[in-house]
């Protein structure tokens, strides 16, 4: 029983974990431009004349990715286009802007780790209900 409910906390966590990445990075760091090179990276990849509205319209969809990630409407098809949206984005910015990211090509590293989380929160424990429906008396 205990075990159950570390984790069902585990599978919440995760959650909003994910959100919060998906949250901080399209308000933040894109829409409030608050981290200027994620302008600087969309300008070098789809270059510099639309890269502001680009970062803008990429922020809005990483906000999207939010509510979708809480609305856990079709959650597997969100969990495969978060991994596929991360691992596509940290591959061609480790190849064409890799002296503009945080941790260089290291950032794949940390995209990994990400994408793991992703993985296992929906695969992995996916006969985990967070609903009080399903809890054992």
């Amino acid at each position: 029983m205990n075990f159950k409910i570390n984790q069902d906390y585990l599978k919440i966590i995760l959650r909003v974990s994910m959100a919060l990445v998906w949250f901080i990075n399209g308000l933040f760091c894109k829409l409030l431009n608050m981290v200027p090179r994620h302008q600087e990276i969309v300008g070098r990849i789809l270059g510099e004349n639309h890269a502001f509205l680009i970062t803008k319209a990429i922020g809005v969809g990483e906000l999207f990715m939010v509510v979708w990630i809480f609305s856990r409407i079709k959650s597997k098809w969100c969990s495969i286009a978060q991994i596929g949206l991360v691992v596509t984005m940290n591959i061609i910015e480790a190849i064409l802007a890799p002296d503009l990211l945080l941790f260089g090509r290291g950032n794949l590293f940390i995209a990994l780790l990400f994408v793991i989380a992703v993985y296992i929160n929906e695969f992995l424990l996916v006969g985990i209900n967070t609903t009080s429906e399903n809890a054992v008396s």
